[in-house]
């Protein structure tokens, strides 16, 4: 009997030795980030059956168990992998925000500048000063576009260089959950089959981290091992075996990277859309979301300053009495054919009319010959809206397709599945350059000038006109236009082509020659009026005028789709847009951050409720396992004294 309570009371001693040691390795991993509290699992041993019944035999250890749900670390990890994102995101926002809408480094004081000289120009048309100004703003304003499409493209490689860092921590992440598979795995199946609980903690522990980079899904083996995926299902940890993801060239932009893998000898490029959550995608969806519009944008408004101010100027007459030249210089569509095109087919794209640009890139994409018909699909990818392209093959070759302001010409040698990107405005900033070097050749004076004859004898008067194309400028003689009473008409003479007789309207708009005016009033028979070259006009200032007149025309947003559609922004309107919405994009990011901050702390909270350590509840446990001791010890001593009780009783 006595032998029978010693073994009870070592039991008990040797369970409440695994309780003090647990309880200890608790409180030590009280602040150890992943740590999950450890419980001692004990279980009454084996009974003796007697004559009397069962007798108990004490108790036995049967594991030690983590306190840990998969549903709330679940919940905490995915919901970290959505902060860090919008963490990732929000930081880069804030950046092109304040750097768009910087009193000192954004466009729009070095265009209030610009336009600002136009207007002193057109005050102080002859002033050689105002025409020095003028260029001065204008190299200050290419300057300052040029500028911030650098400080974005550096943006740009900046967050190449971040891609690139999290794809190596992702890789490192994934070696150490191969490991640690493996080293479960192999602790685990060693004999008892007891869980490793400690190493299971530094798994999910890593498992959390690679969750801040990348969202990823865990599919738990039977073995005890984790298999871990991104994506739309790429595996990047397959047991104890870790998948490599690459940092690598996008196929259709090399000044972007993509994240692929390698298969085979080849290279399999994940899409943009499956890559969430995490530092990750916070990089990419602010690089395809905010960044790219941002920079087209800029762009566009680079492009359509240029087109618009070049085709205003070259109505103009400039001091040597000659039309005038390309202002500034205007940026072209750039084409990239995708890095796996078989054909030969060299796509390239015009710019038409920069009012109908739009601030996305687009994509051209040959789906093969049906029926005799060459089929191509276009996507403007900021939107993702589709337009099909079919033309026949025997005779479609060169195609020339017009769209949102831009010409795309395909030639021939396209093989199925070939691709191209084309990028209307993201060159248009950091091309937009002043290409006029001499202030006489500013353009401020219109090349026509309208005369009434002074032996006129109406009261009928003409306008000052204007000029809406130079195709027949300069006129190369005077244009009459001679009024018959009888007939109520304008007999013209001088016109290149000739003009019929025009019958009068007063005040009615007269088009000849691209110069545009009315005359009012009453004539009287014989009465003349002409136009003719503006000679010796260092004082004229109409075309200044106009050109002034371009900072609040609407000149860009028409909708190319919309017959009949016109401009709906100006220059600095569609500035101004950009910034909004950026700002926007940038308080709505703060807003969703600081929203899921709390819901990762609130989660947190009901995780550690669960696992985390409570150092008062280990402290009583202290207490409880060394009492338990005690009581077992004093068990022993109460078996001790009766073994030497019976050793008595036989002397």
């Amino acid at each position: 009997m006595s032998s029978s309570i010693f073994g009870i009371g070592i039991s008990g001693m040797n369970a409440a030795q695994a309780g003090l040691t647990t309880t200890g390795h608790n409180i030590s991993n009280a602040f150890t980030p992943g740590f999950s509290r450890q419980q001692v699992v004990q279980a009454s041993s084996q009974p003796q059956f007697t004559g009397a019944g069962f007798i108990g035999q004490g108790v036995s250890v049967s594991t030690v168990k983590r306190i840990y749900s998969d549903t709330l670390t679940g919940q905490l990890t995915q919901a970290q992998a959505q902060g860090s994102q919008l963490e990732a995101y929000d930081a880069r926002i804030k950046e092109l925000s304040n750097l768009l809408g910087s009193a000192s480094a954004g466009l729009a004081p070095a265009m209030q500048d610009f336009f600002g000289g136009v207007a002193d120009l057109a005050s102080h048309a002859e002033s050689a000063s105002s025409r020095d100004a003028l260029l001065s703003s204008a190299n200050a304003l290419a300057a300052r576009f040029q500028g911030v499409d650098q400080q974005l493209t550096q943006m740009r490689s900046s967050i190449n260089a971040d891609i690139t860092s999290s794809v190596q921590t992702i890789n490192s992440y994934a070696q150490q959950i191969a490991s640690l598979n493996r080293s479960i795995v192999l602790t685990e199946s060693a004999g008892t089959m007891q869980p490793a609980n400690d190493l299971r903690d530094q798994r999910d522990t890593l498992v959390a981290a690679l969750n801040r980079e990348v969202r990823a899904t865990v599919v738990k083996g039977n073995t005890g091992g984790y298999d871990v995926f991104v994506g739309n299902g790429q595996p990047v940890v397959v047991g104890g075996n870790p998948v490599s993801l690459l940092a690598v060239p996008s196929a259709e932009d090399p000044q972007r990277l993509d994240v692929g893998y390698q298969s085979g000898a080849s290279i399999v490029r994940l899409a943009a859309s499956h890559v969430q959550g995490g530092t990750l995608g916070g990089l990419i969806n602010f690089r395809d979301t905010s960044l790219d519009g941002a920079q087209n944008a800029l762009g566009r408004v680079a492009t359509g300053l240029a087109q618009s101010f070049n085709g205003q100027h070259a109505l103009g007459q400039d001091l040597y009495g000659a039309l005038g030249t390309p202002f500034f210089s205007v940026a072209s569509p750039t084409v990239m054919p995708g890095s796996s095109n078989a054909g030969t087919a060299a796509v390239a794209a015009a710019l038409q009319n920069a009012d109908a640009l739009t601030t996305s890139d687009y994509r051209l994409r040959y789906n093969g010959n049906a029926g005799g018909n060459e089929n191509f699909q276009l996507t403007r990818i900021a939107d993702g809206t589709n337009s099909s392209i079919a033309f026949p093959a025997a005779s479609g070759y060169p195609f020339t397709i017009n769209t949102d302001g831009v010409s795309i010409v395909i030639p021939a040698g396209a093989v199925l599945h070939d691709s191209w990107v084309i990028q209307p405005t993201r060159a248009g900033a950091t091309q937009f350059g002043v290409v006029l070097k001499d202030p006489a050749t500013i353009a401020a004076a219109s090349p026509v000038r309208t005369i009434a004859a002074l032996s006129n004898s109406g009261n009928a008067t003409i306008s000052a006109g204007g000029v809406s194309s130079a195709a027949s400028l300069p006129l190369a003689m005077a244009v009459t236009l001679i009024f018959n009473a009888a007939s109520g008409e304008f007999a013209v003479s001088g016109a290149v082509p000739a003009v019929a007789p025009i019958a009068y309207a007063a005040g009615a708009g007269i088009s000849i020659n691209g110069v545009d005016f009315s005359i009012s009033g009453t004539p009287s028979n014989g009465d003349v009026f002409s136009l003719e070259r503006n000679a010796n006009a260092r004082a004229d200032n109409r075309n200044a005028l106009a050109l002034g007149a371009l900072q609040l025309s609407n000149a860009l947003g028409r909708n190319s789709g919309v017959a009949g559609s016109q401009p709906s922004m100006s220059f600095q309107g569609a500035y101004g847009q950009m910034v909004s919405q950026i700002g926007n994009a940038a308080r709505q990011s703060g807003v969703m951050l600081r929203a899921q901050q709390n819901l990762v702390a609130q989660t947190r909270q009901e995780q550690q409720s669960v696992s985390g350590v409570n150092l008062d509840e280990e402290a009583a446990n202290l207490l409880r396992y060394q009492q338990a001791y005690q009581a077992s010890g004093k068990m022993m001593q109460i078996a001790s004294t009766l073994f030497q009780s019976v050793l008595e009783l036989g002397r």
